[in-house]
């Protein structure tokens, strides 16, 4: 019944025996204590790397999952805002303002530079604060995100997937190409080619010369990444709950009702490819400045199949459920592919050169066995489940398959 009553208020549900408050403060505090559970080891950096996909993953879900848009070219929006924290973050453009740079709020430990003491050291390239870049980064990906939309408003299904795909193999090509001016405009050099930009500036606080992380110690950067998770979910409940949330589950299910009811579908796409891919360039930053460097190599598509089985393998229009699937996939792919690939290797076998390739199986296996996800909605349950809750009433089946039935009506 607590279920029922869940979906009648339209909230996503984990458990019916915990209130949802109670489980949100146990799991905000076991987050926020999490790295002195573990120490700043390996197990810290795979943890702060999945809550980048976690930010990447309810991104997608907003397109995918909220809107009912496939977009399998999700790589292009991480490219975007990677090579903006490459552009906005490190020597890049050493000649910019006379070749003394362009630092805001920007700390010279922050750009590996010693500070001189009784004097300003002026650094080569643009150096601008890190949480001022994401936000940047956010503007510049969320209208590339309408560049992208506006051509494929009129698409669906297969031709949809196409242009999407189109779209993330295009981007990564572009930057690798844009060493004499981008989109062939100009002589800058944009990207280093396939050596990619490097070194990417630490986070740091404007008015502190002291790092916020160091490669000694990461914690600080997995509260940074676990802000950022907050931040992002609580957009994401926002935007659920609110009108043009609920315009998008519309379209999702009948672009056609949709329509006749009033609700303008060109507007209501593009909002949702806008704010998907700010998303994308969000988690972009924050990914390049961690890992030191922005490379063409790091935007493959098996990266765009990757996101995408989190959504689904969570639970598309679940949030809670696009986390765990975010979670569990980046995991398996940091700990179990290693694993089995050390089981394979009497066999001359490398796993690990078709991971993606196993990820895409089993993303097929959780379609044919269990289409919702993991933990999915319970609209989204509804809709999947519809013909197996109309048998169960032809048969004169009760309980709360019917009662499901009566709240779907």
């Amino acid at each position: 019944m607590r279920f029922l009553a869940s979906l009648r208020s339209g909230r996503d549900t984990v458990t019916g025996m915990i209130p949802g408050w109670v489980l949100a403060v146990v799991l905000i505090v076991f987050a926020v204590i999490f790295p002195y559970l573990v120490g700043s080891g390996s197990f810290l950096d795979a943890s702060t790397q999945t809550l980048a996909y976690v930010i990447m993953a309810l991104g997608l879900n907003i397109v995918v999952g909220f809107a009912g848009l496939l977009d399998l070219g999700y790589v292009a929006f991480y490219a975007i805002g990677a090579f903006v924290i490459g552009w906005f973050g490190s020597q890049q453009f050493p000649d910019v303002n006379g070749g003394k740079g362009i630092h805001i709020l920007a700390s010279d430990r922050a750009t590996f530079q010693p500070k001189l003491s009784g004097g300003r050291l002026d650094i080569a390239g643009i150096h601008i604060n890190f949480f001022i870049v994401l936000f940047i980064a956010m503007a510049i990906t969320a209208l590339w995100g309408v560049l992208l939309g506006a051509p494929t408003l009129r698409l669906r299904g297969d031709y949809l997937a196409i242009v999407t795909l189109a779209f993330g193999e295009i981007v990564p090509r572009v930057f690798e190409n844009s060493t004499s001016g981008l989109f062939g405009i100009g002589s800058t050099d944009f990207s280093h080619g396939r050596q990619g930009i490097t070194p990417i500036d630490k986070i740091n606080l404007p008015w502190s010369h002291d790092l916020l992380y160091s490669d000694a110690n990461l914690k600080p950067a997995y509260w940074v990444a676990l802000g950022m998770v907050f931040f992002t979910i609580f957009v994401n409940r926002r935007l659920r709950d609110s009108r043009l949330g609920r315009a998008w589950i519309a379209v999702r299910e009948d672009e056609v009702a949709a329509a006749s009811m009033g609700i303008n579908l060109v507007r209501t796409k593009l909002w949702a490819y806008a704010i998907g891919a700010a998303f994308g360039g969000f988690a972009g930053v924050f990914l390049g400045t961690y890992n030191n460097t922005v490379n063409v190599d790091q935007f493959e598509f098996g990266f765009s199949v990757f996101i995408l089985a989190m959504v689904i393998v969570g639970g598309m229009g679940n949030i809670w459920g696009v986390i765990v699937g975010a979670v569990a996939l980046s995991m398996m792919n940091r700990y179990g592919l290693p694993q089995l690939n050390s089981l394979s290797e009497p066999l001359g076998f490398d796993v690990t050169s078709i991971s993606f390739g196993i990820f895409g199986f089993f993303l097929l296996i959780m379609m044919v066995l269990r289409p919702e996800g993991l933990i999915p909605s319970g609209r989204r349950r509804l809709e999947l489940r519809e013909a197996e809750i109309e048998g169960s009433e032809d048969t004169g089946a009760v309980g709360d398959m019917s009662q499901m039935y009566e709240v779907r009506q």
